[in-house]
C-alpha cells in the first residue's frame, strides 16, 4: 500500500508563491507516473500537471508557464512550484501516482491553497 502525503499549502497572496511536496511510500515512486490534481469548491476534481518518470512534465493550459512540476526519485518526493498565484487557483491540492495502466492508483490527502485577491 502507498501512501502520498502532501504539504506546502497555505494563504498567499495573489501574485505570489507556493511550492507543494508530496512523499511517496514505497519502492514503486520512481517507476511510476505522477500528476498533480486540484478541486475547487463546487468544482469537479482538475488534472492540473502530469510528470513522468524520467521528468517530463505536461500542464493544464491554465497553469502552464505559471507553475513547475518536478520530482526527486532519490527522496521519493514529487514538487509543485506555484508562482504567481491567482484568485482562481483556489482549491484543494492533491497528488497522485499513476499504476501502469495510466489509472490513478493512490491519491495523497490534499493540501489546501488559498489565494487572496
Amino acid at each position: 500500500q502507498v501512501q502520498l502525503v502532501e504539504s506546502g499549502g497555505g494563504l498567499v497572496q495573489a501574485g505570489g508563491s507556493l511550492r507543494l511536496s508530496c512523499v511517496a511510500s514505497g519502492s514503486c515512486f520512481r517507476f511510476s507516473a505522477m500528476a498533480w490534481y486540484r478541486q475547487a469548491p463546487g468544482k469537479e476534481r482538475e488534472l492540473i500537471a502530469e510528470i513522468s518518470c524520467g521528468g517530463r512534465a505536461y500542464y493544464r493550459d491554465s497553469v502552464k508557464g505559471r507553475f513547475i512540476s518536478s520530482r526527486d526519485n532519490a527522496k521519493n518526493t514529487l514538487y509543485l512550484q506555484m508562482n504567481n498565484l491567482k484568485f482562481e487557483d483556489t482549491a484543494m491540492y492533491y497528488c497522485a501516482q499513476r499504476g501502469g495502466l495510466g489509472n490513478v492508483d493512490y491519491w495523497g490527502q490534499g493540501t489546501q491553497v488559498t489565494v487572496s485577491s
